[in-house]
């Protein structure tokens, strides 16, 4: 009777299941009949908080999309009016603001686990690329919706990055006057930019539908980086897991709060609450945090198409670590030197954020093109070379193993 073998008491799920057997496959993919590795830890928690935080995203989004006005007289006027007429308008706004920041944040950590663990290497490529997929979708949705307050930021950060389409040969003039809807950022460029803004959440949602299946299709990673060898090395991911990642949910609400009742504006520029303003040029023009590291990385080259180049270059190459990385081993647990090198990867992409916040002169323009010649010397040499050259340490013979002796030995 039941399609997927799940079994339930009551009578209504049963007739619900036997029709549309959407509780078995819930059951399936996040149930008791979900086998996970027995020994993940709390960094397995923030893909789980990516997809809350996009829920988040979206759910603030479509109640702030009921009031705002895209257009380039109104637009300042209508975020103002949310914030001090809309029933609860300030708190949608700043929930919104803030958590594509903890957004951001979550997803980093969660690529910075994928690469210190090899979740990128056989089978799970195509996991890998998806994810990256998310995150470029992300950084597209993000900088849209910076531009529609319509301060002053907003405005100058559209022209500037509308520009660089323009470096491109032969298609870029065209793309450029697409994305303004004429020819200077105006009321048109809003709308074009509201309408992506509101649209990608969506796509985005269907892309992680697509990144779960690839997740489930071989299983996902584990701290020892090694493949499920028996029913020992697994446990159901309800309860399991489902409370673990209940507890983390919980710790990100927590931080969420703080940010939004008590530095609601930190991560904004003040700039931005002034009106857009053609005639007047702010005097230092920066995105949001989260897209310094990139800025940074456009900024270090002077020629206008190479730093676009080199820009869309450090994305790519990311595409790329599944064959880069010559070890056969995947967690850096077991890899000695590639640790070494991977925390210097992460303080590497920590000063490409500051030096993309700072002005772009004297020495903070040297430091910018050395952080960026490293992030390609990591993946281009550093991973390949020592893929071949690192002697990792022993693997153990199954994840139960060292859980089993751990418990042992307590």
């Amino acid at each position: 009777m039941q399609h997927t073998g799940f079994q339930s008491s009551s009578r209504f799920v049963q007739w619900i299941e036997y029709r549309l057997p959407i509780f078995g496959l819930v059951d399936q993919y996040v149930g008791r009949a979900y086998p996970a590795p027995r020994n993940l830890n709390y960094w397995w928690n923030f893909g789980s908080l990516a997809g809350f935080a996009l829920v988040i995203q979206i759910v603030t989004g479509i109640v702030l999309a009921m009031h705002y006005v895209p257009h380039g007289d109104m637009a300042f006027d209508s975020v103002e009016r949310i914030m001090r007429d809309v029933n609860q308008g300030w708190l949608l706004r700043y929930l919104h603001a803030n958590g594509a920041s903890m957004f951001f944040a979550v997803v980093y950590i969660h690529i910075f686990r994928g690469l210190y663990y090899g979740s990128y290497k056989f089978p799970r490529e195509l996991l890998w690329w998806l994810g990256l997929v998310i995150f470029l979708m992300m950084m597209a949705t993000a900088f849209m919706g910076y531009v529609l307050p319509w301060g002053q930021m907003s405005f100058w950060a559209a022209t500037v990055i509308t520009n660089l389409f323009s470096a491109i040969p032969w298609a870029g003039p065209a793309i450029t006057e697409w994305l303004w809807g004429g020819f200077v950022v105006g009321s048109p460029t809003l709308t074009r930019f509201y309408s992506l803004h509101y649209l990608l959440p969506f796509v985005i949602a269907g892309v992680v539908v697509l990144h779960l299946w690839a997740h489930h299709t071989h299983k996902g990673n584990n701290p020892l980086g090694i493949d499920v060898k028996s029913p020992k090395d697994t446990l159901p991911f309800h309860p399991y897991y489902t409370t673990k990642d209940l507890y983390g949910i919980g710790v990100f609400l927590i931080i969420l709060a703080i940010w939004v009742f008590y530095f609601p504006n930190y991560m904004s520029h003040p700039d931005n609450y002034i009106p857009a303003n053609p005639l007047q040029t702010p005097p230092h023009i920066v995105p949001e945090w989260y897209l310094l590291p990139f800025y940074a990385i456009l900024r270090a080259i002077p020629s206008k198409l190479g730093g676009v180049i080199v820009m869309a270059a450090a994305i790519v190459v990311l595409f790329l670590v599944p064959w880069l990385d010559t070890s056969r081993v995947r967690s850096a647990r077991f890899r000695p030197i590639f640790k070494q090198f991977y925390w210097l990867l992460v303080i590497d992409v920590l000063v490409l954020g500051y030096i993309g916040a700072q002005l772009p002169e004297g020495i903070f323009i040297h430091i910018g093109r050395i952080a960026t010649a490293y992030y390609f010397v990591h993946f281009l040499i550093v991973l390949p070379v020592v893929g071949w050259i690192e002697k990792p340490k022993p693997l153990p013979k199954s994840i139960a193993e060292p859980v089993l002796e751990a418990k042992a030995a307590g």
